[in-house]
Parts: C-alpha cells; sequence; structure tokens
C-alpha cells in the first residue's frame, strides 16, 4: 500500500492535523468567491476532500458540490454532512469523475505532489481538467516549496489528547519527508509523509500539458502576489 493510501487513513493523521485553522480556509474560499465571481449553483469538485472541511464550506456558500477522497474513512466521516447539493465519493485523483461537468475544480491544502512518478501526477491534473466544463476553472493551493524548505523545522515533538508525536523533516531527491513516530500508551507506530517539493515552473509545465492556461498567481491567502522567497502559498488559478 502507498504512504499515502496507508496514512491519510489512520486514525493519527486526523488526530495529529485536528486542529487545523477553520476560519482560515473560509476566509480563503470567501476571497476566492469574491474574486472570481463565482456564483452560487455552481457546479464544484474538490479533489483530495479529506474530510469535506473546504467542501462543505463551498457547500454552505451555494455551490452545488462534490468532494472526493482516496481515504475511506475520511469519505465515511464526511458522508455524515451529506445533503442534495453535496455529495461525498471514494475516488483517486488520478482518473476522471465526470467530463466536462463542473464550474470549478479545486485541489486545496497541498494535497498533492505524492506519487513516485511524474506521469502520475501529470495524470492528476489531466483528471482535474477533464472534469471541467470549457471556460470552467481549476483553483489549485499548494506549499511554496522553495520557502518550506528554507525553513524547514527538522526536529518537532506534538502531544495530543494523550498521543505523542514525534516528528522528524528532511529534503531528500526533490520530496519534502516527513517521518513521524507515534506513541500511543504502550503501542508504537511509524509512518512518513513523502511530498514532491514542486515549484511554479513544474506546475507550469503540468497545466500546459493539461491544455490548461494560468490566469492568476497568488502567494497567502489574502489573495496577495506570489514570491518565491517570502510566499507561504503558491495558489495557482487556472482556465480551460
Amino acid at each position: 500500500m502507498s504512504w499515502f493510501a496507508n496514512w491519510f487513513d489512520s486514525p493519527y493523521y486526523h488526530t495529529l492535523y485536528k486542529n487545523r485553522d477553520e476560519k482560515e480556509a473560509q476566509v480563503f474560499i470567501d476571497n476566492l468567491i469574491d474574486y472570481l465571481q463565482i456564483p452560487k449553483g455552481s457546479k464544484l469538485i474538490d479533489i483530495a476532500c479529506g474530510k469535506g472541511r473546504h467542501a462543505k464550506y463551498f457547500n454552505r456558500k451555494g455551490m452545488d458540490v462534490v468532494g472526493v477522497d482516496l481515504s475511506p474513512n475520511s469519505i465515511n466521516t464526511a458522508n455524515k454532512d451529506e445533503n442534495k447539493n453535496l455529495q461525498f465519493s471514494v475516488h483517486d485523483m488520478r482518473e476522471n469523475y465526470q467530463e466536462n461537468t463542473f464550474d470549478v475544480v479545486t485541489n486545496l491544502f497541498t494535497s498533492f505532489g505524492y506519487f513516485e512518478d511524474n506521469k502520475d501526477e501529470q495524470k492528476a491534473i489531466n483528471a482535474m481538467a477533464s472534469n471541467l466544463k470549457k471556460e470552467g476553472l481549476l483553483i489549485i493551493d499548494f506549499m511554496n516549496a522553495k520557502k518550506v524548505i528554507a525553513n524547514l523545522v527538522l526536529n518537532e515533538q506534538k502531544t495530543i489528547d494523550g498521543i505523542q508525536f514525534d516528528i522528524k523533516r528532511h529534503v531528500k531527491d526533490g520530496y519534502i519527508l516527513k517521518d513521524i513516530c507515534i506513541t500511543d500508551g504502550k503501542e508504537q507506530q511509524q509512518f512518513q509523509e513523502k511530498v514532491k517539493a514542486i515549484t511554479l515552473a513544474d506546475y507550469s509545465e503540468f497545466i500546459a500539458n493539461a491544455g490548461l492556461k494560468i490566469i492568476d498567481i497568488f502567494g497567502n491567502y489574502k489573495l496577495d502576489d506570489f514570491d518565491e522567497k517570502i510566499s507561504d502559498r503558491l495558489i495557482l488559478i487556472c482556465k480551460k
């Protein structure tokens, strides 16, 4: 089993990241909707949606939303909030979901760069493009890999709900790796996150190959301009 299928479906993954900033995510979505003038009733698919925090907020803002993720545990949790305009499904981002169906495709919060082969990354972008209607928008929110590497925290320890997480980070062969040792009572487990340090140049190639055009590049959730030295995020707005 791939590292991401194993780790993302683990309850420890959700424990480690349970305190993600909901307000920040909502402000980001508000800013996107306002800037891009996305109308209510738009059909949106959130790729690698996790438990659906972004998908649910887009739905609250009036969108007709589908969220897909490879993790059955995440989708089972997300399903509890389904309604007639909000559905969730287990799905591999490398495969088309529904061709020429969606006004907006989103891939948010560094939910990309997991694969060993760049061909799989390209397949994922191609599938995102295929899901879009003509003139539809793809929104990608990724880390600014160059800043992350320049400011890498090598060692970190967290205790959450009585569970200890010892985290070591390093960069190897174009990947940012996070080795996570978990101590839960007498039980110990090891996981690894391995995310490709994808740059703007890399994304530009993937996106052009998929027949899309980058129309905006932002560096944070306030939608300020991207600067590879100081920006926290790499946010791409692409059009079919």
